[in-house]
């Protein structure tokens, strides 16, 4: 199975992004599965009902949330509704919608997509993530009813990405972090035959403080003293992820590449 992921969507420049050329690169790279992170995909934080349709109609087939994933109200009655969006196994046990998904794939096959958040620096104390995604797993081997599986785990620290990377090593075909927005360059395969990334980075403009425009956050930092909201900057957004195809018998990853394409990051993919 070829299989894309997208790191986090940051405001309407990487919204565009994704409208703009995921058709193209469903097309030229004959992608089975395309999942996307929008945590911050509307005003810089959070997404809404009617942008989460429009990358749902630009051909993405699963959406995962993340720590603002009710930031906007209306989503908490659309994640119900809609099978495609995903918010954290470990968010709260009332709220609304489900944290993991087994969806169809061309070819009669199945693909599981699972999210979870991490607990390290996070502003609020969720679940822990590893017994989470344990129960998940167990349920839902390689090899079995499903022919590949994706967690993303939505946390700050990369050694608690890699720690999840390594619990999760031949139980599932891909492991990818978000959240910090930086893309990191440690794209493997684990020795259980896992797709590691510890940062996918982001759908946004990287000519600005992780997505956000440069003014406030360097107010902040110069002077101890905010003056205003972040605002997502407006420039150019470089499309940053993962690449994976993995193998339809043992659902485990047999290539990985990092994916860069448009803005001012260095351009790659498969």
């Amino acid at each position: 199975m070829k299989i894309l992921f997208l790191g986090d969507i940051v405001g309407r420049t990487g919204r565009t992004a994704i409208t703009e050329n995921l058709a193209r690169l469903r097309t030229e790279w004959r992608l089975d599965f395309v999942v996307v992170n929008a945590d911050n995909a509307s005003n810089a934080a959070g997404l809404t009902t009617d942008h989460a349709k429009q990358l749902l109609n630009a051909g993405v087939d699963c959406i995962t949330l993340g720590d603002h994933a009710f930031d906007h109200r209306d989503m908490m009655q659309f994640v119900e509704a809609e099978p495609r969006m995903l918010r954290p196994i470990n968010y709260a046990k009332s709220a609304p919608g489900k944290g993991v998904r087994v969806y169809d794939a061309p070819g009669g096959r199945k693909i599981l997509v699972a999210h979870v958040l991490g607990q390290v620096f996070m502003k609020r104390a969720f679940d822990d993530p590893f017994s989470a995604m344990d129960q998940v797993l167990r349920a839902h081997p390689l090899g079995g009813l499903v022919q590949a599986s994706l967690v993303d785990i939505h946390c700050e620290v990369t050694s608690e990405k890699m720690t999840m990377g390594v619990f999760c090593d031949g139980r599932t075909s891909v492991v990818v972090g978000t959240h910090t927005h930086v893309p990191t360059s440690d794209a493997m395969i684990l020795p259980g035959g896992t797709a590691y990334l510890s940062d996918a980075g982001m759908c946004g403009d990287y000519n600005s403080v992780i997505g956000m425009d440069k003014a406030e956050p360097l107010r902040r930092f110069v002077t101890g003293m905010g003056k205003g909201r972040f605002v997502a900057a407006q420039g150019e957004a470089t499309l940053s992820g993962l690449y994976v195809e993995t193998d339809d018998r043992t659902g485990k990853a047999t290539r990985i590449e990092m994916v860069r394409q448009g803005g001012c990051l260095l351009q790659s993919g498969p």
